[in-house]
């Protein structure tokens, strides 16, 4: 199996991370229940007669990836040109573009069904973002948006992998994205996936009320078959699985993955994890250490992304970074740093359902 190299990120997030050359320099926290991006200057990406017909996270996507793009070692001008074109597009969501729909479906309600404007249907449906994409870049090739919950990532990252593989193409642009609204807050604030009372995010794994942290978020990658001066990682692998029927299945799972790849635990410089401050469900990441990982080094991430369906985005930009500059941030450490990082495991899941393991190395 041809190794698949990650050769460009591009991240837009609650922390400032839209410059890969200054990674995680002042990491940020936040009294809150809910985080949310900092949004870039997107007139440096987009045309300004087309920001203000385009819905927030179409805005945060078109930065993500072409920020990954530039990343990649093609110059700002030449994408902003539609200079190069990659041979794919592949997106992951979870809920799509909120925003937009929200704004139909109050424009229908509001009218009664009459004299409504198309722009804001057109941009609801859940592959505008990568559609959009494609329409800047010129890219014609193969275009596609998996919404498959909390896998919706791994499920995008899986088939560029399989295509590459395959010989279909020879590099894809992929990436995840998933927006947050104060309606959809408000809503799923019902249905108790977030803390009821702010919490600091340096402090989320200290902090025992139920729920989460609620968060927002695009990061896009540039994958390759081949290595360049801009590899940032070996994309080893991707498996998913769904509602585990005990901790004992997670651990197998584990397993039976790193096999494929000739690995045992021991072999792991760095696990890192989704926990996200829900005694509820972190306890499947506990377990998992207990049974598997009880010596190695261990990190989180969603004190810095918060909560959501694409979280695992951001994450494999954080071990795609660590891996190219060989830093462990002490925001995300558990217990001690690794002695080194040539392997790094991500471990996610979203309401203890949808489960994924990402495997990543040093070029």
């Amino acid at each position: 199996m041809n190794n698949i190299y990650i050769n460009g990120s591009g991240n837009v997030s609650p922390q400032a991370t839209t410059d890969n050359r200054h990674f995680l320099e002042n990491p940020l926290s936040f009294e809150v229940r809910r985080l949310k991006c900092i949004d870039p200057d997107y007139k440096r990406f987009i045309p300004a007669e087309q920001i203000r017909r385009m819905g927030r996270i179409i805005r945060m996507g078109i930065a993500a990836s072409k920020l990954c793009l530039e990343d990649a070692g093609f110059g700002a001008a030449a994408v902003s040109a539609g200079e190069f074109v990659p041979d794919a597009i592949i997106t992951g969501t979870g809920l799509g573009c909120v925003e937009e729909t929200e704004k139909f479906l109050t424009s229908m309600i509001r009218n009664k069904e009459e004299f409504l404007t198309p722009t804001a249907f057109i941009q609801s449906t859940h592959n505008t973002v990568a559609g959009q994409i494609a329409l800047m870049l010129k890219c014609h090739g193969y275009n596609f948006t998996y919404v498959h919950r909390g896998v919706s990532f791994e499920s995008a990252l899986t088939d560029a992998m399989t295509q590459m593989q395959l010989g279909e193409i020879s590099n894809a642009l992929v990436g995840g994205s998933d927006e947050l609204t104060a309606n959809s807050f408000a809503i799923t604030s019902r249905l108790g996936l977030w803390k009821q009372n702010p919490v600091n995010t340096f402090n989320l794994l200290n902090d025992h009320q139920r729920g989460s942290v609620a968060g927002e978020g695009s990061a896009f990658f540039f994958l390759e078959d081949h290595q360049t001066a801009c590899s940032q990682a070996i994309l080893n692998g991707v498996t998913m699985f769904l509602n585990p029927s005990s901790p004992q299945e997670i651990s197998s799972r584990v397993r039976d993955f790193l096999a494929v790849h000739q690995l045992n635990p021991g072999d792991i410089d760095l696990v890192l994890m989704g926990l996200n401050g829900d005694p509820r469900t972190d306890i499947l990441y506990h377990d998992l250490v207990e049974s598997d990982f009880p010596l190695t080094s261990l990190g989180y991430f969603k004190n810095l992304s918060g909560e959501y369906h694409t979280a695992s985005a951001f994450a494999t930009w954080l071990a795609a970074m660590m891996l190219k500059t060989q830093t462990v941030p002490e925001v995300i450490q558990i217990n001690k740093p690794p002695a080194r990082l040539e392997k790094v495991l991500i471990y996610n899941h979203f309401q203890g359902k949808n489960h994924a393991f990402i495997l990543l190395s040093r070029p």
